[in-house]
């Protein structure tokens, strides 16, 4: 694992909120992260149904791209999420984990931008995807 990946995990492991949804990175490097979330009944967006609320892959789509950015080989000190915009296909199956596959596919001087989608078991019809811009906070004189 390099220096940058070691910072990205410590990254993830530092946000309060991937610990309580449960978030694991699965595969990372060279600006792509693999992410789960399992299902949990406590974010269940619609207790009929037992499908998750909305928010909680929202969650993940934002935190897996936040770890693509860190994760890049121009990769900064931290970042913080510019713009998020994600569409909804389908709602995720119940009982079944989301997993997130992130890519940060361009970077500029202080701009990330980032493609990713979700999917349950049925990695052939994806449950979300987004497409966001990420701040760059580098070290001081690599700007």
């Amino acid at each position: 694992m390099t220096d940058i990946d070691k910072i990205a995990h410590a990254f993830i492991s530092a946000l309060p909120h991937a610990a309580a949804l449960g978030m694991q990175i699965t595969s990372i490097g060279d600006g792509v992260v693999v992410m789960t979330m399992p299902w949990d009944a406590r974010f269940v967006g619609d207790p009929a149904t037992g499908v998750l609320h909305g928010g909680a892959v929202s969650s993940l789509l934002d935190t897996a791209s936040g770890a693509a950015v860190m994760c890049h080989p121009a990769a900064p000190v931290s970042t913080a999420t510019l713009d998020l915009r994600i569409d909804y296909f389908r709602p995720a199956t119940p009982r079944q984990t989301i997993t997130a596959r992130a890519e940060c596919y361009h970077v500029t001087r202080s701009v990330a931008f980032v493609r990713v989608t979700a999917t349950d078991e049925d990695a052939t019809r994806p449950v979300a995807a987004a497409t966001g811009a990420f701040t760059l906070d580098r070290p001081r004189g690599l700007t």
